[in-house]
């Protein structure tokens, strides 16, 4: 079975579990998550291999982590994610990519990401849910985070936090790769 084979198998497998245990049927997470009924289906048949978009928006709605969604085993108290093993959920033709380094449910969703944007890329997210906070670090290049309209020049060695329930974008303006490291809180659902 390739990676993504078992990633989709994990994925339909965690999607179903964390639903059923919060006691959403498909319409409830459908709308909760804004993603249709249909898209569900095939993702908890494993027929479908959906955006890194909708992963975030299904975990959103469920209060997990993508790394739950995403888990293909139970781990130990300490889990170690060996760099061959982080998922690498985004990618473009020109370099630019996230990979999801690690997660934990603590007690909501808690997430650290490895980003890099090549020169004249950018990607944009959704709102998330309200109380969700993302931290950034830039270890080079320079960020341009663009939260609610306003955009902040972030160089390297900078940091910045902020509330992610508006829509915000990460965008590489310079001339050279952009890199950070990034940590994504979400309160747990209630």
């Amino acid at each position: 079975m390739s990676d993504l084979d078992l990633l989709t198998q994990s994925l339909a497998r965690n999607v179903k579990r964390w639903r059923t245990e919060r006691g959403f049927t498909l319409d409830a997470l459908a709308a909760r998550a804004g993603v249709s009924r249909g898209m569900l289906i095939q993702i908890e048949q494993a027929r479908t291999n959906p955006s890194l978009g909708t992963v975030v928006k299904i975990g959103d709605a469920l209060g997990v982590s993508i790394t739950t969604l995403l888990d293909y085993e139970q781990g130990p108290a300490v889990r170690i994610v060996p760099a061959e093993q982080a998922v690498r959920l985004w990618h473009t033709d020109a370099g630019s990519y996230n990979r999801l380094l690690a997660g934990a449910e603590a007690p909501g969703t808690l997430e650290m990401w490895d980003w890099r944007l090549m020169p004249g890329e950018s990607s944009p997210s959704d709102p998330h849910p309200a109380g969700t906070v993302e931290l950034v670090h830039v270890t080079s290049g320079e960020l341009t985070l663009t939260v609610d309209g306003v955009a902040h020049r972030v160089p390297t060695g900078a940091s910045a936090s902020f509330e992610a329930a508006t829509p915000h974008t990460y965008a590489n303006e310079g001339g050279e790769p952009m890199e950070m490291i990034m940590a994504v809180s979400v309160p747990p659902v209630r």
